[in-house]
């Protein structure tokens, strides 16, 4: 045994390698990505095949099918990603396995890396599949390991579910030594009252079964005493119900509290580390024993709501406090400040303003950090040549809808760009230009979606574009990796930088194989032919689409790529601040005699240079 420092994901998968995990599948996505990205870092792992895969639909069905063969799987994602692989997840739930399966996902209160604010528990519950909510880095592990022990106790996969500041967050954590996977031959047996879902009888079959499955659940979570209820004093005092990373915080809420003049002496509490299935011995001892309950959950209010439920069934009056009475917030992160709160007002006490709103003068004398494309980002190409084509068009900006996509791309609905209109969800874009286009908007409609999100969700949306020959644009902004969560590999990434065995699948054979007939390839560095493109596509009628290809910089830069060298001629520079307000480029800044070029962040793609009527800056390509 070692002790380390790690973050909640790499615990995750210092795990999953102390389980003996045959197959580990999942798709990047902040805050999840660290899981595979770590594993990948130690290089080829005996008996271990792990992937990126196209999406959290293609892994969990991987992953699923490792499991009916008897092997321990592991599927890993963030909550937005638990909505892609549903469908199918939904269906595994019912048939079970055999190895032991886990999903781990991570929700995002609080919205530190973007997307809807979403609550996996809903998920668990629909699907009647047991929940593990981890506190802590160490619980992280604990629960890995644990996870695949009760998936095969009760042949059915289990979710781990972390949050973001449990998964990105460090702690020492006491890691052992790795178990080799199970490598005996696969056991693969023909069931199809077990794996199909052809006919009435089979699925209700499979539905009793998963109920009692999630019954044998409870029991065994019970007696292993996973969620932990502590009555102290007698009855008739407060009591505190916590969930996941919460059950971290009452000590600290107690000591918050206490300052403010609540002290509880005899606080009990229940601390759920099991959210599905809902603790409902133990939450009904706390009911009976306490006569003011508080409870304190991120997100949405389940085990609150649980709380009312157990309530009524058992007949007692027990004040409820937390969010259905809007002490606390359903939007956001807390804190142990939020859980004094709520045990402020089980004791009539009113915490202050200025406890509540800790840290506000300190964030205020922050510098604020605009969201933009990294120096060098081909993106900005893209979307420069998009609003120059749109004005070349006589069209006004308003007038032009332009529907983004997640990832690096949507940064174009910032300044200076100031291009993107809206997105959705992965891949969305082509579908929401259709149905502006079908709402009767007689103007130009242009998709932008980057190449990993293509892959991952686009391609039934622009094969449904080409079959309806739409009037639109679709920009494809193929930049080779998934960048925004972490360089990942994707199918279109360069074969040299593919896994091992790997091959590359060619972002323009797939889309002329589509069977798209006006299709433009560009380089977003080459303004003037990017231009040319759009405003091509903008004029012709149908289905338009453009690949503008450029290795992301910070990849390139990472291999010390400079395309060129760019100085300022401060005899021609006039200090216009164009080339700032045009690209945004990190890179530039105002000087006392002009422009400054950093040279440790200017990669030299030279679109200053393109923008600049001065001729003030020289691009010397190396």
């Amino acid at each position: 045994m070692t002790k380390k420092i790690v973050s909640g994901n790499e615990a995750v998968a210092y795990a999953a390698l102390r389980s003996g995990v045959n197959v580990i599948t999942g798709y990047p996505g902040t805050p999840s990505s660290e899981v595979i990205g770590s594993l990948m870092k130690m290089g080829k792992i005996e008996g271990t095949k792990i992937e990126w895969s196209t999406n959290e639909k293609v892994a969990v069905e991987i992953a699923a099918t490792a499991a009916w063969a008897g092997k321990r799987s592991l599927c890993t994602m963030k909550m937005s990603g638990l909505n892609v692989a549903y469908d199918s997840l939904i269906g595994i739930a019912f048939s079970g396995c055999i190895g032991g399966m886990v999903i781990y996902v991570c929700d995002d209160p609080g919205v530190t890396t973007g997307m809807c604010e979403q609550d996996t528990r809903g998920f668990a519950l629909m699907s009647d599949m047991v929940m593990l909510d981890p506190k802590s880095v160490q619980e992280s592990y604990d629960f890995i390991k644990y996870a695949f022990e009760l998936s095969e106790e009760i042949q059915y996969p289990v979710f781990v579910r972390s949050v973001t500041n449990v998964a990105q967050s460090h702690s020492s954590v006491d890691i052992e030594e790795r178990v080799m996977p199970n490598l005996d031959a696969p056991v693969v047996k023909k069931d199809i009252n077990k794996y199909a879902k052809a006919g009435a009888v089979m699925c209700m079959n499979q539905h009793r079964e998963l109920i009692d499955g999630l019954q044998k659940a409870a029991a065994i979570l019970e007696k292993k005493g996973i969620n932990k209820l502590a009555l102290a004093g007698a009855k008739g005092g407060i009591g505190l119900i916590t969930t996941g990373v919460c059950n971290g915080y009452i000590d600290e809420a107690l000591d918050i509290a206490a300052e403010y003049g609540c002290k509880i002496d005899n606080l009990s509490t229940l601390r759920v580390s099991a959210s599905v299935p809902y603790p409902v011995k133990e939450i009904q001892d706390l009911l009976r024993h306490c006569a003011i309950v508080v409870v304190v959950e991120e997100n949405d209010p389940y085990i609150e709501r649980e709380a009312y439920v157990q309530a009524h069934t058992i007949g007692v009056n027990t004040k409820i406090i937390g969010k259905l009475d809007k002490t606390l917030s359903r939007v956001g992160s807390f804190s142990a400040i939020h859980a004094a709160k709520a045990l402020c007002k089980a004791c009539n006490v009113e915490l202050p303003a200025e406890a509540i709103e800790y840290g506000k003068e300190a964030a205020a004398k922050c510098t604020a950090r605009p969201i933009t494309c990294c120096a060098g980002c081909p993106h900005r190409g893209t979307y420069m040549a998009i609003n120059k084509a749109v004005k070349n068009a006589k069209y006004k900006k308003e007038e032009v809808i332009v529907t983004g996509d997640i990832g690096c791309t949507i940064l174009g609905m910032n300044p200076p760009f100031n291009t993107v209109w809206m997105e959705i969800s992965m891949g969305a874009s082509i579908p929401c230009a259709h149905g502006f286009v079908y709402a009767g908007v007689d103007k130009p409609v242009i998709a932008t979606i980057g190449d990993s999100t293509f892959f991952h969700g686009g391609m039934p949306g622009l094969i449904n574009a080409i079959q309806h020959n739409m009037n639109m644009t679709a920009i494809i902004m193929d930049n080779g990796w998934t960048a925004m969560t972490g360089m990942q590999v994707n199918p279109n990434t360069a074969h040299e930088f593919q896994v091992e065995g790997c091959k590359n699948v060619d972002l323009v054979n797939v889309v002329k194989g589509m069977g798209v007939d006006n299709l433009f390839v560009v380089d977003p560095y080459n303004l003037a032919e990017t231009t040319a493109a759009l405003d091509q596509a903008l004029a012709l009628p149908g289905l338009k689409v453009i690949v503008a290809r450029r290795e992301c910089a910070i990849q390139a830069n990472r291999r010390k790529v400079k395309y060129a060298l760019i100085t300022v001629d401060y005899d021609k520079c006039n200090s216009c601040k164009s080339c700032i307000n045009t690209t945004g480029c990190p890179a530039i800044t105002l000087g006392e005699n002009g422009i400054i070029i950093d040279p440790k962040q200017c990669n030299g793609c030279g679109l200053c240079a393109q923008t600049c009527n001065k001729s003030a800056i020289v691009r010397e390509v190396i």
